[in-house]
Order: structure tokens, then C-alpha cells, then sequence
């Protein structure tokens, strides 16, 4: 299954296509390998990017060296939601009268796995690669280097030549921090966790960030004896305090052994596939089946050519707000997704995709673009000011904008409103004990929404209408007529505004 909108833009029957701006792109094209853009990574970022620009007219290339659908659909996004959605649904059923002991035995690790294997498509490509083939692009198999400006070549020998851009779109990797016998131990990183075909017996994860909490609710329901390490004193360190509080309890009671303020020294594994030890000091240490190091990611820059072109390799891509790369003359070069920084969050490399894809179509036929137009069609502000996250832990974490430490370090002035979300109706029938939070970070300079954030059982699906709110800047007497539907737990916003405005 696609992570993209299929284009309706296909190919002209004889073979040609047209090419906006640069000329033609089919039989008058001056070499065979000359494309308008060229994508680096075929990842939800790298397809989009293509579609955006194939769609305006301009003939594109998409060069990747593994999987079609890229992280999202084969080792992040698909298959781990595939992994936690039957946790959550237990969770919640078992708190609804009438079903608690229908669901109280345990989960079904074959089959939650085999469902896994098939949200990611068995890891196999084909039905990505029949998506582009109907979107007419082309697709390049292999490894990408820029070898000058505008030029790339692919493993093999192969020389693509791009018109108007090359857009880098080859995401990020997990990083192994620089710990004794680590890398020899031959941990998990985030995509073992989300591909093992067994669950182990018991399982240290390391790192309190969104990788590790979600890794050690799904591991621990599927029947792992888990162990949470976390360096600080917290989890999900970028969200309001209170979220991972809660988080933090409801693994506790999960059986999750939580770790705070702890650092591994050492790591031994005496056999390849034998036990595994973590030294955390002296007379303390940990044996596991397995260890998942959940601490930080890389951008793939590496051993893209960056130096060909007068950049450092290795290093995050800096770009503007239009995606275009900062210090590469000619404007040619794009990086959007993971690789710049900016969120490293599947949907923000797509909607970057888009912003991306506009712009690089506008000059291509020289329209020109207002970069100060913040909220525009070739402006990624919603990078800085309205990015949203779900964390599909049990219960879920959902944010969008600002927290409220990030405002005032921004120097805003700020109200931030809290209230119960489990003492609206709707939370109520949705499970009995519902436990939940909502905050909202009001401006009040300007009287609009800066950040929103809940915790409780299903608030991922409240989430977009937190992020409409914060990226439209609607007035907050304006929502006051959004009139929540009841008994809906969308009410927590009807609660929210009441104790803005004093009623």
C-alpha cells in the first residue's frame, strides 16, 4: 500500500513527456538520462516530491538503493502502529462494561505479528513501484551521488542529469551511542524492533523517546519481560511534563520496570543470538534476550556526494523555508524530510514534500516566489509553528506547536489552560477509569492558540482539529462558536475555553 496520493499525471502514449520549463523531456531530451528533477530517496518524502513535481508538468526520477516506501512503510510508521494498535484496543476494551472479560486473556503474538508482516508488505516493494509507474515516474534502483551540480551518478555508472533541481530526500538512521562492546553486541535498533519475527523473553530498551516508549508498550503486551532505561529523569521528553507522567504510570502497571536517571557503561554478549548484558555501574547489570538502542538518529548524508557540491557530508542539511538547500550556488538543490531536521516526522517530510515540489515547479517556470509570504504555498512554516505528533502509547500522547516552556523561552506571553479529559462525558463512556489531560498554550498578546497538547486513551484522533486550530491562528472567541458534538470527548474543548474565559 502507497503513503502517497496517486497522481492522475501519466505518461503521453508515445513515450514522451512534457516537461515544464526546461523543454521537453521525452525524444528531444538532449541525453536519456537528463530528467527536470531528480530525487534522491524513495521514501513518503521522496514519492511525494515526485508526484508534486510530475503533477506540474516537469519530468522526474526517483533513484533509490532500497525498498520503494522507504522507513514510514517498511521498519517506522506501518509496521509499528500495526504492532500497537492491537494493544491499545485491548486496553481500552477491557475497561467497557460487557467486554473486560471477553478480552482478558493474552494478546496473540502470531497474529499480531503476521498482521504486521502484512502492513508492511512482507517487505516487498511491488505495489510502491506500480504506484510510480502509474504516476509516471521513473524509477533508478541503487545508490545516489551528487557528482557536481545538477549531476548525479548511481552504483553501476550510471549519470542522471537534472534541469531545474536535485532534491535530497534520503531521511535518517539510528545512531548507536559510543558505549564499550555496544556495536559488537549487535543491538536492536528501531527497525529490528519493528520487524522481529519472535518476541524475546525478556527485553532492555534504552532511550525514553517516542521509539523506545512505543517499542516497550508493544513488546511488553505481545508477552517480553521489559526493562525501560531512560538517561533523564522522565519520558517523552518534548511534550508537556504531565504526559510523561502518565505514560510512565500506565507501563508500570503493564509490568514495565522504568529506569530513570540511569547511563549503560558496558555491554557484553559472549555468543552471537546468546543473552545479552548491560552494565549500568558497578554490582549493577541487566540480562536480557535482547537490547534496543532508542537514543538518536543520523541523517543519511554520508556518502551523498555533499562535497562534490561544497557542503560537508554527514551533517544535517541546511535549507530555507522552500526546501532549498543554503549555500549551494545556482539554487538547485532541495532537502526535505528527516535530512534537514526540521521534524523528523513522516508527515511533516511529506507536507515539506509539497512545499518542496511547489516551489521547485514555480521557478521552474519562473514564477516568482515571495518568501516572506509565511503562511504560502512555498512556505514550510507549519516546520516552526504547528508540527503535530502522535505517540501511540498506551494511553496515546498528542501534541501540535508549542509547549509551554517552548513558548516562554520564545518569549511569548502566555496562559496555559488545563483541564481533567477524563471528566468529560464522552471519556466517560469511552472507558470506565478513563484517565486523560489536555493543555492548551494561549497567546495573549494575540489570543490564539500556540500549542496544544492531550494524554488519554485515543486523543490521537483529536488531534487535527488542535493543529487546524494552531496553524489557522483561529481568535479563541472564534472557537467558542466550534460547538463540540456530545457526548463526544471533543467537549474538552468547550472545557478548555470555559476555564479561559472564566465561565
Amino acid at each position: 500500500m502507497s503513503a502517497n496520493r496517486a497522481s492522475e499525471a501519466t505518461r503521453a502514449t508515445d513515450g514522451t513527456e512534457t516537461a515544464g520549463g526546461g523543454g521537453p523531456a521525452g525524444g528531444d531530451r538532449a541525453a536519456p538520462d537528463t530528467y527536470d528533477v531528480i530525487v534522491l530517496g524513495g521514501g513518503p518524502t521522496g514519492e511525494n516530491l515526485a508526484d508534486r513535481v510530475h503533477a506540474a508538468g516537469l519530468s522526474a526520477v526517483l533513484v533509490e538503493h532500497e525498498l520503494v516506501g522507504g522507513e514510514c512503510s517498511y521498519w517506522a510508521c506501518m509496521p509499528s502502529k500495526a504492532l500497537l494498535r492491537p494493544v491499545t484496543a485491548r486496553s481500552e476494551a477491557s475497561r467497557v462494561p460487557g467486554l473486560k472479560d471477553a478480552v482478558a486473556g493474552p494478546l496473540d503474538a502470531p497474529a499480531v505479528l503476521a498482521h504486521r508482516d502484512a502492513f508492511a508488505s512482507y517487505w516487498k516493494d511491488d505495489g510502491q513501484v506500480r504506484w510510480l509507474d502509474s504516476a509516471g515516474i521513473d524509477l533508478v534502483r541503487g545508490r545516489g551521488r551528487l557528482d557536481g551540480p545538477r549531476r548525479v551518478t548511481v552504483d553501476g555508472g550510471r549519470t542522471l542529469v537534472a534541469r531545474h533541481a536535485v532534491a535530497v530526500c534520503t531521511g535518517s538512521r539510528p545512531v548507536l551511542p559510543d558505549v564499550p562492546g555496544l556495536a559488537e553486541a549487535k543491538p536492536w535498533t528501531s527497525r529490528d524492533a519493528t520487524s522481529s519475527k519472535t518476541v524475546p523473553g525478556r527485553l532492555v530498551v534504552v532511550g525514553g523517546g517516542v521509539v523506545g516508549v512505543e517499542m516497550a508498550t508493544a513488546w511488553r503486551a505481545l508477552g517480553a519481560s521489559v526493562t525501560l532505561l531512560v538517561r533523564g529523569d522522565g519520558l517523552l521528553p518534548r511534550m508537556e511534563p504531565f504526559v510523561g507522567h502518565l505514560v510512565a504510570e500506565s507501563l508500570a502497571e503493564a509490568g514495565v520496570f522504568l529506569r530513570t536517571g540511569t547511563e549503560v557503561r558496558e555491554v557484553r554478549r559472549e555468543a552471537p543470538g546468546g543473552p545479552v548484558t548491560v552494565v549500568l555501574g558497578p554490582g549493577d547489570e541487566i540480562v536480557a534476550d535482547e537490547l534496543l538502542i532508542a537514543t538518536g538518529r543520523a541523517p543519511r548524508t554520508e556518502d551523498l556526494g555533499l562535497e562534490t557540491v561544497g557542503l560537508t557530508p554527514g551533517g544535517w542539511l541546511e535549507v530555507d523555508d522552500t526546501l532549498r538547500a543554503t549555500g549551494v550556488p545556482g539554487g538547485w538543490l532541495y532537502g526535505a524530510g528527516d535530512v534537514n531536521h526540521r521534524a523528523l516526522l513522516t508527515h511533516q517530510g511529506k507536507y515539506q514534500a509539497r512545499i518542496a515540489g511547489a516551489a521547485i515547479a514555480a521557478r521552474a517556470r519562473g514564477v516568482p516566489i515571495l518568501e516572506s509570504d509565511r503562511w504560502g504555498a512555498h512556505s514550510a512554516s507549519a516546520d516552526r509553528h504547528a508540527v503535530p505528533q502522535v505517540v501511540f502509547s498506551d494511553p496515546e500522547a498528542a501534541a501540535v506547536g508549542l509547549s509551554a516552556a517552548e513558548a516562554e523561552r520564545a518569549g511569548h506571553r502566555i496562559r496555559v489552560v488545563d483541564h481533567d479529559l477524563g471528566a468529560v462525558a464522552g471519556a466517560s463512556l469511552y472507558a470506565d477509569g478513563y484517565r486523560g489531560r489536555a493543555r492548551m498554550v494561549v497567546d495573549l498578546d494575540r489570543e490564539v492558540l500556540l500549542g496544544v497538547t492531550f494524554v488519554g486513551p485515543g486523543v490521537g484522533e483529536l488531534l487535527h482539529s488542535a493543529t487546524v486550530a494552531v496553524a489557522a491562528e483561529v481568535p479563541v472567541e472564534r472557537l467558542w462558536h466550534a460547538v463540540p458534538a456530545y457526548p463526544t470527548i471533543s467537549e474538552i474543548w468547550l472545557r478548555l475555553l470555559e476555564a479561559y474565559r472564566g465561565d
